[in-house]
């Protein structure tokens, strides 16, 4: 085979999404109705305040290609966010999959939510078999090096957060939520509340001043609340008016 000097760049020889997409049909489903609502949750919520909209690529159970030498290998987190990468693949068209080498910007916040079946890997107690890819927590800690990886149980609604520092992820310590990640200006934390109709501890984001960040139907409900406080505090003035104007003598309806 003919090598050209220098060598083409990796992104223009190797496989991209639309090889390496995430459907297939040997891959078993999401493990329940929490895998599907607390990643939404976690899209609804997460506003990174340097970045816009289209600036950002937030995706849930999405093939995560990370190894330009061994092209179908993989993991594939519960959620994951990449701040300075475009919402869209090169800008058109809706993800298949997320190839690092690809797209030239690696995660920078994972979480995954614990069940039976991935527990142990995803709190980095499995190892690596030989011949075998490098399990997950290699992967965000060493080759990806993701600089925020969240870790929630909904059976013990325990959170772990850990921090990459030189390569290796140290657990952030805190007695109470929301904890601060100041790479992306945003806090994470536990709240009981209601989403889509489910009242439980959920995961979710909050801003600088430790407030929740709203979802669009929270968002919603609050511009209805304050329009309606703001009609109700321009009918009660009028009210005052009016009985002022009564207490001088003056019908008001003929004002």
């Amino acid at each position: 085979m003919y090598q050209t000097d220098p060598p083409p760049p990796p992104k223009e020889v190797l496989p991209t999404m639309y090889n390496l997409p995430s459907e297939d049909p040997k891959e078993p489903g999401l493990p329940d109705q929490f895998h599907i609502w607390q990643p939404r949750l976690l899209e609804d919520t997460f506003q990174a305040p340097n970045y816009e909209t289209d600036e950002v690529f937030i995706a849930s159970d999405l093939n995560l290609y990370y190894d330009a030498r061994n092209h179908l290998w993989y993991k594939r987190p519960d959620w994951f966010a990449v701040l300075g990468a475009s919402r869209l693949y090169q800008e058109r068209d809706l993800r298949l999959s997320y190839v690092v080498w690809q797209e030239g910007i690696d995660p920078t916040v994972v979480v995954e939510l614990l069940s039976p079946g991935t527990e142990k890997e995803d709190l980095g107690q499995t190892l690596r078999e030989v011949n075998q890819p490098p399990t997950k927590w290699e992967v965000y800690e060493r080759i990806l090096r993701i600089p925020y990886y969240i870790i929630f149980d909904r059976y013990s609604d325990n959170l772990q957060v850990f921090q990459n520092i030189a390569g290796r992820y140290q657990e952030i310590t805190f007695t109470k939520t929301p904890v601060w990640l100041p790479s992306i200006e945003l806090g994470v934390g536990l709240w009981q509340g209601t989403y889509q109709g489910i009242e439980r501890l959920w995961l979710r984001w909050y801003d600088a001043q430790g407030n929740l960040i709203p979802t669009p139907a929270e968002r919603s409900e609050q511009e209805r609340d304050s329009t309606k406080q703001q009609l109700e505090q321009e009918r009660t003035k009028a009210e005052r008016l009016a009985a002022k104007l009564r207490e001088l003598g003056v019908n008001p309806e003929e004002v």
